[in-house]
């Protein structure tokens, strides 16, 4: 498994909408859900991002932004100030409030009114929203290499198909939304790569290295099994080169030794497991490489300042 796949498995789309409205300038969407990543994609029309922290980025039809939701935002019409007055403010939630299912998933919109028949097509908005719900911490080390939002230009062919997707599951009820949510961790997961591609140099080393002939087979290596005894020897044979070549390459591009880097990746792994109250500690040693609890305990608390135990009960349930 890569580096990016493991960052995004717990995280998942719990609710995703379609808005099509003609809207009558101006007006402004605020985006409800207080969610760790938040995904816009403008079907038609466009508008001003406007983000919590006083910065702005223009949207227009293609375009997919992903936002971290912690905080609102808002997507605006370009012209702030009209004759019509003060914006109409609307607003979009994935997450429903009235609790339609104990896991509170499923979807919900506040439609603005349909505007004069007359209204022109550069008035008319649709978006696609998608709101995920992290599990675990295994997310926050994506959202700490990623801005409070990045947007990804697309091409009208998916555009169509992702509309066309979703008019199709809105017609057939049965698993609509489970499709319209799969649909968006798929998209989510396109963006992702896509605006990391595009970052070159300045992507995270975790995305960098699996790109390199020597540091990937070994970073692969590391993810796909971080329980394994691994040694610099037998990391540097998966990438079929010399230990002292394998030792350089990876702390030019990861900034750190292999097992350095390892060590590291098996006690954010243990984070993880540790958040489960049916695992002892001795269990989650075992599962990350660790030969036993002592060991694991003392590398832990070395790392982290507290012991696994301690750790644990500091997690919220």
């Amino acid at each position: 498994m890569d580096p990016l796949s493991t960052l995004l498995g717990g995280i998942r789309a719990e609710g995703s909408v379609v808005a099509h409205a003609v809207l009558t300038a101006p007006w402004t969407i605020g985006f409800a859900d207080r969610a760790p990543l938040i995904m816009v994609t403008v079907l038609r029309g466009g508008g001003v991002l406007r983000l919590p922290d006083g910065s702005a980025r223009r949207l227009t039809a293609g375009d997919t932004a992903v936002v971290q939701g912690a905080e609102p935002f808002v997507l605006a019409h370009e012209t702030t100030t009209t004759a019509a007055g003060p914006p109409t403010e609307y607003e979009l939630s994935c997450f429903v409030p009235d609790g339609l299912s104990a896991a509170g998933t499923g979807c919900a919109a506040v439609e603005p009114e349909p505007a004069a028949a007359e209204a022109s097509a550069a008035e008319e908005t649709s978006l696609v929203v998608g709101a995920y719900c992290a599990s675990g911490r295994r997310h926050e080390r994506l959202l700490r290499a990623l801005p409070l939002a990045l947007v990804v230009g697309g091409e009208a062919e998916v555009c169509d198909w992702l509309e066309t997707a979703a008019a199709d599951a809105h017609r057939h009820r049965a698993g609509a939304q489970a499709l319209m949510d799969r649909l968006l961790d798929w998209a989510l997961v396109c963006t992702l790569r896509t605006w990391l591609a595009e970052q070159g140099d300045c992507a995270p080393a975790w995305y960098r290295g699996l790109a390199d002939p020597v540091v990937g087979p070994a970073l692969t290596a590391i993810h796909t099994e971080p329980y394994r005894r691994w040694t610099v020897a037998s990391l540097a044979a998966e990438s079929a080169v010399s230990r002292a070549l394998l030792a350089r390459r990876f702390t030019e591009v990861m900034g750190e030794p292999p097992l350095t880097y390892l060590t590291e990746w098996r006690l954010s792994e243990a984070e993880e497991l540790l958040a489960d109250p049916g695992r002892s500690v001795a269990q989650i040693a075992t599962t990350v490489g660790y030969a036993d609890a002592f060991g694991f305990s003392a590398a832990f608390k070395r790392s982290r300042g507290v012991s696994p135990t301690v750790f644990r009960q500091r997690t919220p349930v």
